[in-house]
């Protein structure tokens, strides 16, 4: 009776495995981004955090700024009949089409890092770009940083991406009234290549630099390397930009940087996923979910302990 009775609780075990088993589903993580920049090991390190957690298969994949490799991507997902897929945007409008076709297959599809309204995303997680960039801007002028007729230099990895270009609006709509000038210059994505285009930047144009603004991970994240190259002192030329890397938060600990923006860059990848799963499980999610701080010297050490894995 005892191995009957065993027996059938086995059976009954075996009964309530299966539909959980059946319930494992594969997600698409997309990126823009590039491994080789140090924010993105962060991001991607929330996909598989997530994935481990959850026991769901995730397919990361990052695209450099290809646009037209990020569009392949999220169609490859769509194929394959993804569960869900969360994806950033690579340039306004690049994923407008793309979207449509994964509304069409009933695929959730979740925009994070980099928002686009125009693309029919089924929510967004992050940071607001324009309300990050007027914040930068803001920052210099409340602490008397930049006034009327200075000039700011403002480096960024990928001219034209989606984030330096929604970050510049929202960092123009607070200069241009103040006659504050500026430009954008292009950094690329290699370290070694950003390093050197900085120094040569401000070692021809170091007089008329006023402020810097750091539009990407990166370029906030050398400029200590820049500085102590070009023979500029920390607090010499003030920095606010960027903030998701241990280069960065070091540098705001070490006067090199003023201020920083954290972007939680772990977390947006969780939750839009948590929001994949959860739409591709039939339940909508109607909101947006917004994230990030600006963080000073005080309270830097936060966040490098994050980023230090601590």
């Amino acid at each position: 009776m005892l191995k009957k009775l065993l027996i059938l609780c086995s059976g009954l075990f075996l009964a309530l495995a299966l539909p959980a088993a059946a319930q494992q589903k594969t997600f698409y993580w997309i990126s823009h981004g590039t491994s080789a920049d140090p924010v993105w090991t962060y991001f991607l390190a929330g996909a598989e955090q997530w994935g481990k957690d959850t026991g769901q298969t995730v397919n990361t994949s990052f695209h450099q700024g290809n646009v037209a490799s990020q569009q392949e991507a999220v169609r490859a997902a769509i194929a394959a009949k993804a569960a869900g897929i969360v994806t950033t945007s690579p340039d306004p409008g690049s994923l407008v089409d793309v979207a449509k076709e994964a509304n069409a297959a009933g695929i959730p599809i979740i925009n994070f890092n980099t928002p686009d309204p125009s693309a029919s995303f089924d929510a967004y997680v992050g940071g607001d770009n324009v309300v990050f960039g007027r914040a930068w801007a803001q920052y210099l002028v409340d602490k008397g940083l930049v006034k009327k007729g200075d000039f700011v230099w403002m480096p960024v990895e990928i001219p034209g991406a989606t984030y330096g270009v929604q970050e510049e609006e929202g960092i123009k709509s607070v200069f241009e009234p103040l006659g504050i000038t500026y430009e954008v210059t292009e950094a690329t994505l290699d370290q070694a290549e950003v390093i050197n285009r900085m120094v040569d930047y401000l070692t021809a144009n170091r007089s008329k630099v006023k402020a810097i603004i750091g539009l990407g991970d990166l370029v906030t994240g050398s400029i200590k390397r820049v500085f102590d190259q070009v023979g500029v002192q920390p607090g010499e030329i003030p920095v606010v930009g960027w903030g998701n890397s241990l280069d960065t938060t070091q540098e705001v600990l070490n006067g090199y940087v003023n201020a920083a923006q954290w972007q939680d860059p772990q977390a947006t990848s969780y939750v839009a996923l948590s929001l994949a799963a959860m739409a591709s499980s039939g339940i909508p999610p109607g909101f947006n979910v917004i994230t990030g701080a600006l963080y000073e010297k005080d309270t830097a050490q936060v966040y490098d302990t994050i980023l230090s894995g601590k």
